[in-house]
């Protein structure tokens, strides 16, 4: 089953804004070209739209998604439990490192958002980027192997 890119956010500077953008250039082991926070094992961050949803309606809250400060958003994929299996965005492939952990900054959003994403990879997941290439909002996403 395929699901859709629904989202790209790029962030600048450290604490600073997550701009949406319509593309984005990933770079093989690197990232979102022009994204501030990337490590050799955290590259790229991805939430599941549903599952941001789910969280909304428990706390009884309306954030937009980029408040997660995630930088893809995905529906239709359940992330949960997903490490080190491999996704495919557009052309471009990312490897499933783990679960995203919500620091504090999430309770500065929304008070008891960091507790409620704790359960069920509800921050989302971390991956690598495994080819060079552009993404677009609107792109297909699909699981393309298991660990």
């Amino acid at each position: 089953m395929a699901g859709r890119l629904e989202a790209i956010w790029i962030k600048r500077s450290h604490r600073g804004p997550m701009d949406s953008a319509p593309t984005a250039r990933l770079l093989a082991g690197q990232g979102i070209l022009g994204n501030v926070d990337r490590s050799r094992r955290r590259q790229v961050t991805l939430l599941a739209q549903e599952r941001w949803e789910a969280l909304m309606r428990e706390l009884g809250a309306s954030l937009s998604p980029s408040s997660r400060r995630a930088n893809l958003l995905v529906s239709g994929m359940e992330l949960a439990d997903s490490r080190n299996r491999v996704i495919q965005v557009g052309t471009c492939r990312l490897r499933i490192g783990g679960e995203t952990r919500p620091c504090e900054r999430m309770d500065e959003a929304f008070p008891g958002l960091r507790r409620a994403m704790q359960d069920d990879w509800g921050g989302g997941v971390f991956a690598q980027v495994l080819d060079d290439g552009e993404i677009r909002v609107g792109d297909q996403v699909e699981w393309i192997s298991d660990p």
